[in-house]
């Protein structure tokens, strides 16, 4: 099975993230996505993070109409810092046959040094990376510089990018400002029905 984990905040999930989602499916070939909420992110903290429980049902919400994408709770029942490479051990015990493919944007990927066991990470997947509007290709160098090797160890996504972001997302809907097209209708009307992001409550 080759199968393919894309983690993040998800806070909220948009329609960048299921786009790559989609692009990694076909270019890939994979059998299944795990659309996989962070718990705690440990390089969030000191920031305020949705809880697990709104983000997990947006994903739910966004996932439930593509049979090839499932929601994983794992990161989210996991006590504690969320760490990449714990989640790939877990997911390797479980599957020992199945081949990963851990999918991210390169705005992740600059940051790539600072994970926990960036090398042995490496070992257990292969990284399919999305370029993302205002992240030039030459953004990787720190990254590089941190992981030898690091650059040669990926695969590159070729899906069309969208200038969306979640923190943008966020602000808007503070601002009472549209959001509609950038997250699903579903995810739209969650967002406001249980009034996240300083927006009101229906």
């Amino acid at each position: 099975m080759r199968l393919g984990i894309l983690g993040g905040t998800f806070d909220p999930i948009h329609i960048g993230h299921l786009m790559m989602a989609e692009e990694a499916r076909v270019c890939l070939k994979l059998d299944r996505i795990l659309c996989m909420p962070t718990g705690q992110p440990w390089m969030r903290q000191g920031t305020n993070v949705s809880p697990a429980e709104h983000r997990a049902e947006m994903v739910r919400r966004a996932t439930r109409s593509n049979p090839d994408i499932e929601l994983s709770l794992m990161e989210v029942e996991r006590p504690g810092d969320t760490y990449t490479i714990d989640t790939l051990r877990a997911i390797h015990e479980q599957s020992p046959e199945a081949e990963l493919y851990f999918i991210l944007g390169l705005d992740s990927l600059t940051q790539f040094h600072r994970w926990k066991e960036p090398n042995e990470l490496l070992k257990l997947c292969t990284v399919a990376v999305q370029a993302r509007p205002g992240y030039p290709e030459y953004a990787l160098a720190e990254a590089e510089a941190g992981v030898p090797g690091l650059r040669e160890a990926l695969v590159w996504l070729a899906a069309p990018t969208v200038g969306v972001s979640s923190t943008e997302i966020r602000k808007r809907v503070a601002l009472s400002q549209s959001i509609r097209y950038m997250v699903l209708p579903e995810v739209e009307e969650y967002i406001h029905k249980e009034g996240l992001y300083g927006g009101s409550a229906e």
